[in-house]
């Protein structure tokens, strides 16, 4: 376009995102590397570097740092895909790069630091709060452990979130939380992540021994949950995260479910009834695949959704993404359940043994659904209060 004689060249969003273009080799990668994954419970590391070669790292990071500043749309897509391959690799990718998008709200000089090497830094970070944080000189010390941080071994940079204790509050009355990079160098690994499935998210235990980390290092929460980044005008940074509720943890279940119907599909194929009768031309196998396959389309509709609403592509009411979400992903991950439940118990004896991937997809899928974050209970709760009006929907949130 041009303007005073200037000619300012707009670079145009490519039709396929790079996130979305590596998805099917790490995908690949992840589900060959499967049997290792598993083994060492964590990444393998060739499935390491495909994911951050990929462009996972890179995708919500700010353009002013060499990153894509990326659609939550072209991430969904992308993390299905390789959720395919291997839940573990999809669940790893997933959040290590909405990890990333934490340091769009960092002051400046802490975004340059921790993309000093470039956009492709790999991230990790706490959900929930936890350690200690006392201030100090030019910023704080932390101590302390925070569970479940996946990724952890191989991030580059760790965002830890602890409450701080001075006395400033939320909109909920609660005490402010911050979140405060800290270099893999400062980090200890306590190795705790023995769980049936997911067992490739590598999600152990992180400890800090009195680390410091400077202010322009650290973010508060109200910042992320409000969308205000710093010096960045991207729908991806300046959208208020209950739009975002549990996408970077439903999505990657979405991808196992996929995996496993087209292994499902696949061996169904190949069966013979005691008869030696082909299965697959008997209805009610036809129609219990069916019930599996339209549960999964329902599920990745829901996400699709979420992810629109986020990007600002589809618009919700005043109030309603921040229960519509979390409902709709709740909904979503308890029809992914019952589908992978469907096709594993119609695979039989021979879905149950080690060697084969459907037993895989069916342990990453339960696990990954016990979260807490897909209660249906609260989730439905918080959404019927806000449709119906009642007294303190708010609280409910």
């Amino acid at each position: 376009m041009l303007s005073d004689s200037t000619t300012t060249i707009v670079a145009e969003r490519p039709l396929v995102a790079d996130v979305v273009a590596g998805a099917p080799r790490v995908a690949e990668i992840a589900a060959r590397c499967a049997e290792e994954t598993e083994a060492a419970r964590r990444l393998a590391p060739e499935a390491v570097e495909a994911v951050r070669e990929a462009g996972f790292a890179r995708h919500f990071v700010p353009a002013a740092h060499g990153g894509a500043d990326g659609r939550f749309i072209d991430m969904t897509a992308a993390v299905t895909l390789v959720g395919q391959g291997c839940a573990s690799a999809a669940w790893a990718a997933s959040l290590s790069a909405y990890a990333a998008r934490y340091g769009a709200f960092l002051p400046l000089e802490g975004q340059a630091e921790i993309w000093a090497d470039g956009p492709n830094a790999l991230m990790a970070g706490a959900l929930m709060p936890a350690g200690k944080a006392e201030p100090a000189s030019g910023g704080w010390r932390l101590s302390g452990e925070w569970r479940y941080i996946s990724g952890v071994r191989f991030a580059d940079w760790v965002f830890a979130c602890s409450a701080v204790p001075d006395g400033r509050v939320g909109p909920d009355g609660r005490p402010e939380v911050r979140f405060f990079a800290v270099p893999r160098a400062d980090v200890i690994v306590r190795d705790t992540w023995f769980t049936m499935g997911m067992r490739g998210t590598g999600s152990d235990t992180m400890a800090l021994d009195d680390v410091f980390v400077p202010e322009h290092r650290t973010l508060s929460r109200f910042d992320i949950n409000a969308g205000r980044a710093t010096a960045s005008e991207a729908r991806c940074h300046t959208v208020p995260v209950d739009a975002l509720n549990a996408l970077p943890l439903a999505v990657p279940v979405l991808g196992a479910a996929r995996g496993a119907l087209l292994v499902g599909a696949e061996q169904t194929m190949r069966r013979v009834d005691r008869r030696g009768a082909p299965v697959r031309e008997k209805p009610p196998v036809q129609i219990e695949l069916a019930r599996s396959a339209g549960e999964v389309d329902a599920a990745e509709l829901l996400m699709q959704r979420a992810a629109r609403v986020a990007d600002g592509i589809e618009q919700a009411r005043e109030g309603e993404a921040a229960v519509r979400g979390p409902r709709d992903l709740a909904l979503a991950v308890g029809l992914l359940v019952s589908a992978v439940d469907r096709i594993f118990k119609a695979g039989g004896t021979t879905s149950h043994f080690e060697a084969d991937p459907l037993q895989r997809f069916w342990r990453d899928v339960n696990t990954a659904a016990s979260h807490v974050i897909f209660d249906f209970e609260t989730t439905g709760a918080a959404f019927g209060a806000w449709a119906l009006g009642a007294e303190g929907a708010e609280r409910r949130r």
